[in-house]
């Protein structure tokens, strides 16, 4: 039952996004005039490529599994031919110098030796592996669209922290000359105030550039194409800001359970198993005899002229079989290759379920360090503040340094961004469990 949900599942992500008939290639919406989360993640679905690539192996597995079901479906067939030659070369009595034949055929499998229900099986079961493959790139895609879109807010929310440092930092000069021009202060205090300024415009300008880069690289990942016919610098604008809301809590015993059931990268080798098993059953087939039943009806040349109404023609229906006796071990070497296949995905299954596992405990204590880093810069802006403030009247009153006031300023500074790298951390590890532990993205709704 778990299987099918996940497999519901991801048929309904699919159907969410234009279902298996995806838009034809490089066709999109036209670019939104904004996006928060949840619309960039509706976004993405319908349109990053890896999704809809993945939606096509479906549909190629589809086609291969019609191709296979039609070995159990009656063929009918027509042939015809028709040979002109020299009478002195005639089979014919009496001589001819042409021949035709028309022959309508059908023919349907009785026995395969298995063979044709085991490939069948295979394939269905290939057409489901194929299904939790494109969950998994879901998966996988949302949480980087989720990450990339948590880059570009923090880098957009880095950009007003490295302004209002700057925005302090030209007070503090002015406070400074002020303070020269009535010859409380020396012209070091100046040079000092001038210095900090200069140092700390190069992180804003860092800062825009990050948040330049962000927006390319989401882009990318929401298979956001600009069309060549517009404005090619137009985008979005991306809603929201970074937060924290109450903390998120797991059990590391159920994590793993649930990754161990709900994977799908766990369930499509589990499902590879089974197409390779079913695979090892179409090679030992070969040791069997093969029986078809045949029937037709012909017409052919008659007696005594090649015309039309002279025609022979009848029915005839049958049974043909074929039993390779001795086939040089041919059907041995395929029987070997099937279940050393078969070993090798039971393998790789052992892999990926180690792997899952390594990759929710990762997760899991990332995620609690994240955390401990959000509790930990808590109340560090507000003492930053606060010590910053009373930095400003003690130089006001002549008893700090214009020293304290900028290392202050420079403690602030570092605290709040502290603050915001903590925040995306957090809303960054929180989305990397989850994926780890093979929930599917909210894209639904919520955060």
């Amino acid at each position: 039952m778990k299987l099918r949900s996940i497999i519901r599942t991801a048929l309904l992500a699919s159907a969410a996004a234009g279902a298996l008939s995806a838009a034809p290639a490089g066709s999109q919406e036209s670019v939104p005039a904004s996006l928060d989360l949840q619309s960039a993640l509706r976004f993405a679905l319908q349109n990053n490529f890896a999704i809809r690539e993945a939606r096509e192996r479906i549909k190629q597995q589809e086609g291969v599994e019609i191709e296979v079901r039609a070995q159990e479906i009656p063929q009918v067939a027509a042939t015809g031919s028709y040979n002109g030659n020299r009478k002195e070369i005639s089979q014919y009595f009496p001589a001819r110098s042409q021949s035709w034949a028309i022959a309508l055929q059908a023919r349907e499998n009785l026995y395969a030796g298995g063979g044709v229900s085991a490939s069948i099986r295979s394939n269905r079961y290939l057409r489901e592996a194929a299904v939790l493959d494109l969950q998994s790139v879901i998966n996988q895609q949302l949480l980087q669209v989720r990450t990339d879109f948590y880059s570009v807010l923090l880098n957009r929310q880095r950009i007003i922290v490295q302004e209002e440092n700057v925005k302090l930092l030209e007070e503090q000069l002015k406070t400074a000359q002020s303070r020269f021009q009535a010859g409380a202060a020396s012209n070091f205090e100046v040079l000092q105030a001038q210095v900090a300024l200069a140092n700390g415009r190069p992180p804003l300008i860092q800062a825009r550039n990050d948040y330049r880069i962000s927006i390319e690289v989401l882009r990318q990942d929401l298979g956001l194409v600009t069309d060549r016919g517009t404005d090619m610098n137009r985008m979005p604008d991306f809603v929201g800001t970074l937060s924290v809301g109450q903390p998120v809590s797991y059990d590391l015993s159920d994590a793993l359970n649930a990754a161990r059931s709900k994977r799908p990268e766990v369930l499509r080798i589990e499902k590879l198993v089974a197409s390779g098993q079913q695979n090892v059953k179409v090679a030992r087939s070969g040791y069997l005899p093969r029986l078809d039943a045949v029937a037709g009806y012909d017409w052919s040349m008659g007696n005594p002229t090649a015309s039309w109404n002279d025609r022979s023609q009848g029915w005839t229906i049958g049974v043909q079989g074929q039993w390779n006796i001795f086939d040089g071990r041919a059907t041995a070497g395929r029987v070997a290759q099937a279940r050393s296949v078969l070993n090798q995905t039971r393998l790789s299954l052992d892999q990926t379920t180690l792997a899952v596992e390594v990759d929710v405990r990762r997760s899991y204590s990332s995620l609690q360090e994240a955390w401990e880093l959000v509790e930990s810069t808590g109340k560090v802006v507000q003492q930053a503040e606060e010590a910053l403030r009373l930095a400003n009247v003690r130089y006001s009153a002549g008893s700090a340094t214009q020293l304290d006031v900028l290392t202050s300023q420079v403690a602030l500074t570092q605290a709040r961004l502290n603050q915001l790298s903590a925040y995306y951390g957090y809303n960054v590890a929180l989305a990397t469990l989850r994926t780890a532990m093979g929930e599917a993205d909210t894209y639904a709704g919520g955060n």
